[in-house]
């Protein structure tokens, strides 16, 4: 049951009626009017735009619209009034029982109350993370983490098919950086002084590695050449800082589907054939590059490389695929990693990067676009930074210095369930403060205590209601009772749920979801603090079995939404609070 959209159709219905009837002309096209919450809640429960939208088409003025519309919508039994405002705006109130409905139908749904099937046949590919794997994940690496995973969720929810995809950037020069670092503690793990050179990983975490690579090949590589030991180091040395990435993602509750590495595209024709598809195409040729800015005549030497035509699909000037030398740039394994996900059959792409790779976006949606020619939409999700507080007081990290904060650090002070949903309080585009002290603090300010707080104060009733002998099954077959405007404010913004995932989906954006949360749990709060003043608003009504069912009813279904979205997140719902 999606109420919002119960009511469009009911306004499309109306305005196709008028059409026959000849109160408006015939086939306006409803496709973009919209029935939505109203910023102001006094001016209604639900407000549409239909009259602004067709004035045009229709040759009318929207208030003349709007009027005959309303006098319509009048009919409709779930409609109570329809008032006309400002130049054509109409807001709907809907009546009582519409709003003891939505609270039924939650209970009787459950979990699956808001899920859509908007998505249903549509193969989406999420790609997260694909921290280069020199090292354990940062507390960078977290949020798109979160971001990643939660989408997913999401989108499962919406009836998509999603694959969660970690892109392993093991085929550049940061893997032999590793290498070099590891064999420098396989050294100290034989008793030598490692020589941690300039450019090389200083980090303590790789003193284990280098011990377990003593382990495995004794001194084999002891003052051995690097060529000797270059290519088993690399691969020993990638694989385990892949168990430490993949062991810190299941601390924070993410598990991938597929693990893609970019060493399998070289020496395989993979990007070969991705630069000859474009080539086909016509997208391919010889050429030099306009110098870049800042760069004098004196000081810039064109030189000859292979190009990607990337400005005819949007982009700011074309990209090189391939060096003067012959060798592969950056991006030609790129293309090459997304025309894989083609052809791999996915209907919808999700990259979720680091905000430092924003001018990634526009040439590789370029490719994906010639790729696909056009079938395959790709999102680049960009996540900004974290800006961490220890003691109230900016910490600064740095992998390559040694002294970075770990998605481990953040997990084992805070917990998986703060930290998921702290990451949420923000768009992904914003920045986010992440303060130890306050995310942990229990006040309305903090939005995980405050969801938490409403679900575990619900089961706390509910576990009152059991042992006081209340069926709780009563409720949701009584109905419930609505007569208090908070009751029926926490009624309309579970009624808002369905709504909001869809929009939340299409949008990319699950940090809606935590929004949405935080808003209703607020709501409850509400109602809780009227009982206090009201005592017929309270949930429990001792030896009132029938006053109980009917009161009892909505904390349930707030419970039920709750629980639902938390799990969207990825975070498990307090029973109690500690």
């Amino acid at each position: 049951m999606n109420l919002f959209a119960d009511i469009r159709d009911a306004v499309a219905d109306s305005i196709e009626a008028l059409g026959r009837d000849g109160g408006l002309p015939a086939g306006l096209d409803p496709g973009n009017v919209t029935v939505e919450p109203p910023r102001d809640s006094a001016h209604g429960d639900m407000a549409t735009n239909a009259a602004m939208v067709l004035a045009r088409p229709a040759g009318m003025k929207p208030r003349d619209i709007a009027e005959k519309l309303a006098q319509r919508l009048a009919g409709d039994a779930r409609i109570a009034s329809a008032e006309v405002a400002g130049p054509g705006f109409l807001n709907l109130r809907l009546a009582p029982e519409v709003w003891a409905g939505v609270v039924r139908t939650v209970l009787e749904r459950g979990a699956d109350y808001g899920r859509s099937d908007m998505g249903r046949g549509q193969r989406v590919n999420v790609e997260f993370v694909s921290a280069n794997p020199t090292g354990p994940l940062h507390v960078g690496h977290t949020r798109g983490a979160v971001f990643g995973d939660a989408l997913a969720s999401l989108m499962r929810f919406t009836g998509h098919e999603v694959t969660r995809e970690y892109y392993i950037n093991d085929g550049g020069a940061q893997v032999d950086v590793l290498a070099r670092s590891v064999y420098e503690r396989y050294r100290e793990a034989h008793g030598r002084v490692p020589e941690i050179a300039e450019g090389l990983y200083p980090g303590d975490y790789l003193v284990a590695v280098g011990q377990a690579l003593k382990d495995k090949v004794g001194d084999a590589f002891l003052d051995r050449d690097e060529e000797v030991w270059l290519d088993e180091v690399r691969a020993f040395a990638t694989e385990a800082m892949m168990e430490t990435i993949r062991a810190d993602l299941a601390s924070l509750g993410v598990r991938m589907d597929v693990f893609f590495s970019e060493k399998s595209l070289y020496g395989t024709g993979a990007i070969e054939a991705a630069i000859e598809a474009l080539r086909e195409k016509g997208l391919i040729y010889e050429g030099g590059l306009e110098p870049p800015r800042g760069k004098t005549p004196e000081d810039w030497e064109p030189r000859e490389q292979t190009l990607f035509k990337s400005t005819e699909f949007g982009d700011d000037v074309d990209r090189p695929v391939k060096k003067s030398d012959g060798s592969w740039t950056y991006f030609a394994p790129d293309i090459a990693y997304h025309y894989n996900k083609i052809e791999r059959g996915f209907d919808v792409l999700v990259d979720v990067l680091g905000a430092d790779h924003g001018g990634y976006v526009k040439r590789m949606k370029a490719a994906v676009a010639a790729l696909s020619n056009g079938r395959v939409p790709l999102d680049i999700k960009l996540t900004q930074l974290v800006k961490l507080y220890r003691d109230g007081v900016p910490f600064k990290m740095s992998k390559r210095a040694g002294n970075f904060v770990t998605l481990r650090d953040v997990v084992e002070r805070v917990g998986a369930d703060v930290t998921r949903f702290v990451m949420l309080t923000r768009k992904n585009d914003a920045p986010l403060d992440f303060d130890f002290a306050r995310v942990l603090e229990q006040s309305r300010d903090n939005p995980v205590f405050y969801v938490q707080y409403a679900h575990a104060r619900i089961c706390s009733v509910l576990r009152k209601a059991e042992a006081a002998g209340f069926d709780l099954t009563a409720a949701a077959d009584s109905g419930p009772g609505l007569e208090d405007e908070a009751e029926f404010a926490l009624a309309r913004k579970l009624a808002e749920w369905p709504r909001l995932v869809e929009i939340a989906a299409r949008s990319h954006e699950p940090h809606r979801v935590a929004f949405y949360l935080y808003d209703l749990a607020s709501a409850f709060h509400s109602l809780w603090n009227r009982g206090n003043e009201k005592p017929e608003l309270r949930f429990l009504h001792e030896g009132d079995a029938a006053a109980t069912a009917a009161k009892i009813a909505l904390p349930q279904a707030v419970a039920v939404v709750i629980s639902a979205g938390l799990a969207i997140l990825g975070v498990t719902p307090a029973t109690e609070m500690r």
